[in-house]
């Protein structure tokens, strides 16, 4: 490459950098709002919640990838075109393919770094959010023993505990609403938390419970020690089933057909495998789509204003496209072919303004405005 390449891929990157941190950090701020119950229903640590929505970072910054190269194409081709620094690499003698190409190797590197996430990073990380998603919420521990509180845990356990000192929780109150016919309620002087088989169960210590027979009588009972079962209470997390984001590309398309579910979500597993090798190919179409909208038309030091924005309909087309195509092959896997087809045509339709048709527009620009302090008849 040379220096003049350099010089563009150089800004065109640095813009990438920015725009990508600054949309993934806004994207990721949503994110984390959607998760504050970790904390606030589940008293986690901050350390437990930002680990959480790290782990969805790889999927954010692949939706985002795409659209931040458009976007920071769009913005540094224009700079510095506008400073004239397009005019007099063309004037030097650079092809309309060599003042292109910084934009589309970087172009070639967001692809191939967007595979890569897709295939390997992205399944990884939403494997392991779920996992610790699920262990914050099953975390009874946190959960429930909150000394001088009342707690529950959905509409069927409700518990309090005056104090706690060290491991063990002081004067107890527990009403247990399995079944609502017949509630019953514990009191005890202590309790603490055990597991007994692998099970989480709270041992509690000179308990009383009280409890209504079939006949409405008030049943008491007394125990020196008394193992209340936490096991039947612990939050059932759904997002423990591994879903189509969360399986990796051989899982998408191998499926287990011993397994029901997987049966059930074949098609909705193959769109997202379609749509996993295809999405990369739009960094190619939105880098084409940003060297349009700056390069694709004759000189103008008013901007391009209306060629900006011609293509940056044409982003945002193609890529909510590319979504719904995904959307609608889960229901329809013959659409599948269409996502191979987007990326594909608009590449060679958006190849062949910019390098075919685009050449003659060259010539024109040429004649439309000469560099600075070109002189008629000098020699170059």
């Amino acid at each position: 490459m040379t220096k003049i390449q350099l010089h563009l891929l150089r800004q065109v990157l640095q813009a990438v950098l920015i725009i990508v941190g600054s949309l993934v950090m806004v994207a990721l701020l949503a994110q984390g709002l959607s998760r504050t119950d970790v904390i606030l229903e589940n008293r986690q640590s901050a350390i437990t919640y930002f680990y959480i929505v790290m782990l969805g970072s790889p999927q954010v910054i692949a939706l985002l990838l795409p659209l931040a190269l458009f976007v920071a194409g769009v913005w540094s081709l224009n700079r510095i075109h506008k400073d004239s620094e397009i005019v007099v690499a063309q004037a030097a003698g650079m092809t309309r393919w060599q003042v292109a190409s910084p934009v589309l190797r970087l172009a070639m590197v967001c692809l191939v770094v967007h595979l890569g996430v897709n295939l390997w990073v992205q399944p990884m990380s939403q494997r392991a959010m779920r996992e610790a998603v699920a262990e914050a919420r099953a975390d009874l521990a946190a959960a429930l023993f909150r000394a001088g509180q009342f707690t529950s845990n959905g509409e069927r356990l409700t518990f309090y505990a005056r104090d706690q000192v060290g491991g063990e929780l002081r004067g107890v109150l527990i009403s247990d609403m399995t079944d609502p016919e017949f509630p019953m309620d514990i009191l005890a002087r202590s309790a603490a938390l055990v597991s007994v088989d692998g099970q989480p169960t709270l041992l509690l210590r000179d308990a009383l419970s009280q409890q209504l027979d079939e006949n409405q009588q008030l049943s008491v009972l007394e125990f020196d020690q008394y193992m209340f079962d936490l096991s039947d209470f612990m939050k059932e997390d759904s997002e423990l089933v591994l879903k189509a984001s969360d399986k990796f590309l051989h899982e998408l398309i191998f499926l287990d057909r011993k397994n029901y579910f997987e049966n059930k979500e074949a098609d909705s597993f193959l769109a997202e495998a379609n749509a996993r090798l295809t999405s990369p190919m739009l960094n190619i179409v939105m880098a084409l789509l940003a060297i349009f909208a700056v390069l694709g038309g004759d000189f103008s030091r008013q901007g391009y204003a209306k060629r900006i924005g011609l293509a940056t309909g044409g982003a945002i087309f193609v890529l909510v496209l590319h979504l719904a195509l995904q959307s609608a092959a889960a229901d329809d896997p013959a659409l599948n072919i269409a996502l191979w087809v987007v990326p594909i045509l608009a590449g060679i339709i958006l190849g062949w303004i910019y390098f075919g048709r685009g050449a003659r527009i060259g010539r024109k620009q040429w004649v439309a405005a000469p560099p600075p302090g070109y002189i008629p008849g000098a020699r170059s």
